[in-house]
């Protein structure tokens, strides 16, 4: 039996807020993170990505009438996040030592990503592979065109390293990531769709499975993402803007020929429909009308 695909919302913080994303740099603010979380549960998600894209350093929740716990830490909504969320939880943004990976696991996260550390500092992968094992440990690649040739960015994408894609994946491959979050800047937010080529060429370079993201616009971009060889599919805006996204997407997937884990029966056989109650001749109990006093 063929391991099943994952579908996985990727929800993006900046200044404690949740926002939208477009070309890793327009935001629009679209909510709070802690009412995510409880919709996702019940939505019976594979998996919750949270990235902190915060650049400014700080984090702000604005209001302090929404009955959430108010904090200017992302620790600190991380640690609370976590207490409400049933699935397995991954997080990056920010990170830059085996330390900051260990104050994430230690409130709630069970994966971490890693990703301008990765191309500046390499020898992280490996440090976080031998501490916290290569399953928890997740390489965050960003890919732009610049000057004619697809590049590796950092620094939230506006950094280009010149680092081919390719080979970069098989290099941290080797020093112990253990999955590929892979995202394609010119198509964020966009909705046109996966790079499929992008990511072909890297799920064929390497043996660790990789999530594809960026560029959903309709819950048929998912297939075409698994087709090209990736082992999860993600996407951000769609989640917000499409009501039940997770049994949209899983449908499509589905019905696309694709192994997922179904929150719904795919029976088609049609549902016997329940007969209606008779009406009641009289009522049950025989009530006294009371005088109401002023």
């Amino acid at each position: 039996m063929s391991v099943k695909a994952r579908l996985i919302p990727v929800l993006l913080l900046k200044n404690g807020l949740l926002v939208r994303s477009e070309d890793f740099q327009t935001h629009q603010i679209i909510g709070n993170p802690y009412n995510e979380v409880a919709r996702f549960n019940q939505w019976n998600v594979d998996e919750l990505v949270y990235l902190d894209i915060t650049r400014e350093g700080e984090h702000d929740l604005r209001r302090d009438d929404l009955k959430h716990h108010n904090s200017t830490n992302f620790l600190d909504i991380l640690e609370n996040l976590s207490l409400k969320c049933f699935m397995p939880l991954t997080c990056g943004g920010r990170i830059r030592s085996i330390q900051d990976m260990r104050e994430r696991f230690l409130r709630g996260a069970d994966k971490v990503i890693v990703n301008t550390q990765a191309v500046r500092t390499p020898s992280i992968l490996e440090k976080a592979a031998s501490v916290f094992g290569r399953q928890a440990v997740v390489l965050g690649m960003d890919v732009k065109c610049v000057n004619g040739s697809e590049q590796v960015c950092i620094a939230c994408g506006q950094e280009p390293t010149g680092l081919d894609p390719v080979q970069w994946a098989q290099n941290a491959e080797k020093l112990g990531a253990g999955e590929i979050l892979l995202q394609r800047i010119e198509r964020d937010g966009k909705g046109l769709g996966y790079d499929t080529d992008l990511i072909q060429k890297v799920t064929r370079a390497v043996n660790i499975p990789v999530i594809a993201c960026s560029g959903v616009g309709q819950f048929t971009d998912y297939a075409a993402g698994i087709r090209a060889g990736a082992s999860a599919v993600a996407a951000a805006n769609i989640w917000h803007f499409k009501e039940l996204s997770d049994r949209q997407g899983k449908r499509a997937l589905h019905e696309a020929g694709i192994n997922v884990r179904l929150p719904f029966s795919t029976d088609s056989r049609p549902k016997r429909r329940r007969q209606a109650r008779p009406k009641r001749q009289s009522p049950p109990f025989d009530f006294k009308q009371e005088t109401i006093l002023a």
